[in-house]
């Protein structure tokens, strides 16, 4: 079976588990940086700042940038600098150029050295950019900055998999979304492989939730594999004794199977949809208000249900959500 579906958006998924694992995310890619950060002084991001700086002159132009201030391990003193980091998703003639350019931006407005990394996640081996420079009439301008190219962590997946921190994880499930990008089956093997190897991590509850996250987002498998995919979860749980899921939610989707196989009946079909988001919902954000409710018992498209339904697991608040809803 071919992957037809809508290309994944890798850049939203990378942007949110940059932010809720940063120094796991500096400790795996950039251990160097890492080792000279003083964490017990905490970090900030900059996000906003670092937009009114380095604004794109085109539009509709979708980066994956963040800014963060960390203090250094200099002397007991407060040595505060920015890290900007960019995830490159493909390859780019003036990526170079552009990391130069925010980096004098940066320093210009804050007076502040200015370290910049890039996670380069495309798929072309032979495309490695860290360094820009020219020179002229004697004069020499030049940045160079550490990379790191996630093929490279393939040559070495055993590794990996003995790893626990979660951008091992998070590796794992970039690339194999990369090599399944025309094999839904392959992909669905993966990602259940993946999946299981969560659980053996000794993970927190939500760092396993959060991790599930990042994969359903960009590991997306039409609604027949997704469905089996969540029933073999279950099963495992099961068999493990694993009680990450609510047993609500785990009745809740395990009827859904049911009647699914069951009936066989597209309105059936449509009201385990409905159950199973609104029990989603509620499993993530709480009381839900019944306006919400009657307008998502209104929709009697099992697709747009079943979609709203990956979106209930992805998005970061009700309010979001609901943002997704047809109109």
């Amino acid at each position: 079976m071919s992957l037809v579906t809508t290309r994944a958006d890798y850049d939203s998924p990378w942007k949110v588990i940059v932010e809720q694992y940063f120094p796991e995310f500096m400790a795996f890619f950039f251990p160097k940086v890492y080792a000279a950060i003083d964490w017990e002084r905490g970090y900030t991001f900059l996000d906003k700042e670092l937009q009114q700086v380095v604004r794109d002159a085109e539009t509709g132009v979708r980066r994956v940038d963040k800014l963060v201030r960390v203090t250094l391990k200099e002397s007991g003193q407060e040595a505060w600098i920015l890290i900007h980091i960019e995830i490159q998703g493909q390859p780019e003639k003036v990526f170079a150029e552009r990391m130069y350019i925010y980096n004098y931006r940066l320093f210009d407005k804050y007076k502040r050295r200015v370290v910049s990394l890039a996670v380069l996640t495309d798929s072309d081996p032979k495309w490695r950019p860290n360094l820009y420079e020219y020179k002229l009439l004697g004069c020499r301008v030049s940045l160079e900055f550490p990379t790191a190219k996630l093929l490279d962590y393939a040559a070495d997946w055993d590794k990996l998999a003995a790893s626990n921190n979660p951008f091992a994880i998070v590796t794992m499930a970039h690339l194999q979304t990369q090599k399944t990008h025309r094999n839904l089956e392959e992909r669905y093997a993966a990602k259940l492989t993946l999946a299981k190897m969560l659980y053996k991590k000794g993970y927190t509850r939500q760092d396993i939730l959060e991790l599930f996250r990042f994969m359903d987002w960009i590991m997306t498998l039409p609604p027949e594999l997704e469905e089996q995919y969540m029933a073999d979860i279950i099963a495992y749980e099961k068999n493990e004794k694993l009680p990450y899921l609510a047993p609500f939610e785990r009745m809740a989707i395990q009827r859904g199977l049911e009647q699914g196989l069951e009936q066989g009946l597209e309105q059936g079909e449509r009201q385990t949809s409905y159950e199973l988001l609104l029990t989603t919902l509620q499993i993530r954000f709480g009381d839900v208000p019944e306006q919400l409710q009657t307008q998502l018992e209104g929709i009697e498209d099992t697709a747009v249900l079943k979609e709203l339904h990956r979106q209930a697991l992805l998005t970061a608040s009700l309010d979001e959500f609901t943002a997704q809803i047809p109109q």
